[in-house]
């Protein structure tokens, strides 16, 4: 389930200003295309997909390649290990996937269910730490999993804390799908859906992302109140009713958004 709304045709903007380094910018989206759900990319695929010229990327490429970010047989292009630094790098700097892990793993071995914490990053929700249950449930996600914001109850946690003006701004530029017979795709719905967030302080989505997946996220905020993550755990709806959901978890994980709250100060 990683990368379900991948960036593709990525441009970048003449108008970001004297100091913005567009050859930088440029290589960092050739880097992305690589996690549109292939690991092996043509220079032409490459291209195509994020909507530069050949020789642009081919640039990007060689240069990427000269900094060990990427590897290649010649005619295709892959991503290195060394690319693991970078997402390393801010795992490690940053407080919060290093206060909020053993919380979760605590919360998967009591519940027996999984948990994960994301941040909103460039309309989706970004996983930045999680514990898996023992039974073997979304399998396909792990740390830097992104998933859409609008249909997943991460996602709208994540969206009832942005102003009023940034939440029209999201609704109005973001491309919905449906991925299940559930999934909520009309602005006006999720809009609704976000303000009822920012009323109850949880979201619940129930197979609007995966048929028979439920999910509860809260918050968590600064010392101010402003909202950094979410945190959320994840159960098959068969096994796991709303209410239990509420009754069960809701509490514990308001418990960890408090217990990580002081340490973000």
């Amino acid at each position: 389930m990683e990368n379900l709304d991948p960036p593709v045709g990525e441009s970048v903007s003449p108008d970001e200003g004297p100091d913005f380094v567009t050859a930088l910018a440029r290589g960092l989206i050739v880097m992305r295309a690589f996690g549109t759900g292939s690991s092996r990319l043509t220079l032409s695929d490459i291209a195509k997909q994020v909507g530069l010229a050949r020789a642009t990327v081919r640039r990007s490429l060689i240069t990427l390649q000269a900094m060990g970010y990427v590897q290649s047989d010649g005619r295709h292009f892959s991503l290195s290990p060394k690319v693991l630094s970078l997402g390393n790098s801010y795992l490690t700097s940053s407080p919060l996937p290093r206060v909020v892990q053993p919380l979760l793993e605590r919360f998967a071995e009591s519940t027996r269910e999984s948990s994960w914490v994301a941040i909103l990053d460039e309309d989706e929700a970004l996983l930045i730490a999680g514990a898996k249950s023992n039974r073997l449930l979304a399998a396909g996600l792990a740390v830097g999993s992104r998933l859409p914001a609008y249909c997943t109850a991460h996602g709208r946690v994540l969206l009832a804390g942005l102003p009023d003006d940034q939440l029209e701004a999201y609704l109005t530029r973001f491309t919905p799908r449906n991925y299940t017979s559930r999934t909520i795709t009309e602005a006006s719905a999720i809009r609704q859906v976000v303000l009822e967030v920012r009323s109850t302080g949880y979201s619940i989505a129930d197979s609007e992302l995966e048929t028979g997946l439920c999910s509860i996220a809260v918050p968590i905020t600064d010392p101010h109140g402003r909202t950094l993550a979410s945190v959320n755990a994840t159960a098959p709806s068969g096994r796991v009713s709303r209410s239990e959901m509420l009754e069960r978890f809701l509490p514990l994980l308001k418990q960890i958004a408090d217990d990580v709250r002081p340490e973000l100060d």
